[in-house]
């Protein structure tokens, strides 16, 4: 996940980012509500609270935190539009935690076929 690690070896440095600044990207995601918002905001686009509230069942109050929490990794940006604010995602830090993610599955995957290659010969 970082540049020049032997994990990031198709990804350009500046597509990649260094692994702590990924691990508030995780840890944000890591919890159901906040990963609940990003969803939403993925499929619905840019909201506002009362709507992101709509339906919830947490009050608006505790998706005010959690879109904070989001925020301070980076994952969501809010703008004023008149009285309201409105929510939507910061695409980039998602990108680097797939390319991240997409590193370890590679890892996985090139280990499973050398087990695999050993126990064929082995056989």
């Amino acid at each position: 996940c970082r540049p020049g690690s032997p994990t990031s070896k198709a990804m350009s440095p500046s597509r990649s980012a260094p692994l702590g600044t990924l691990a508030p990207v995780f840890a944000a995601l890591g919890d159901r509500t906040r990963l609940g918002l990003v969803d939403r905001l993925s499929t619905d686009g840019p909201l506002s609270i009362a709507r992101l509230a709509a339906g919830a069942p947490i009050t608006r109050q505790a998706i005010t935190k959690h879109l904070r929490a989001l925020a301070r990794a980076g994952v969501v940006r809010s703008a004023r539009a008149g009285r309201e604010q409105i929510w939507q995602l910061e695409p980039t830090p998602l990108m680097h935690a797939r390319l991240c993610l997409d590193r370890v599955s590679d890892q996985w995957d090139a280990a499973l076929g050398r087990l695999r290659a050993l126990v064929e010969n082995e056989a």
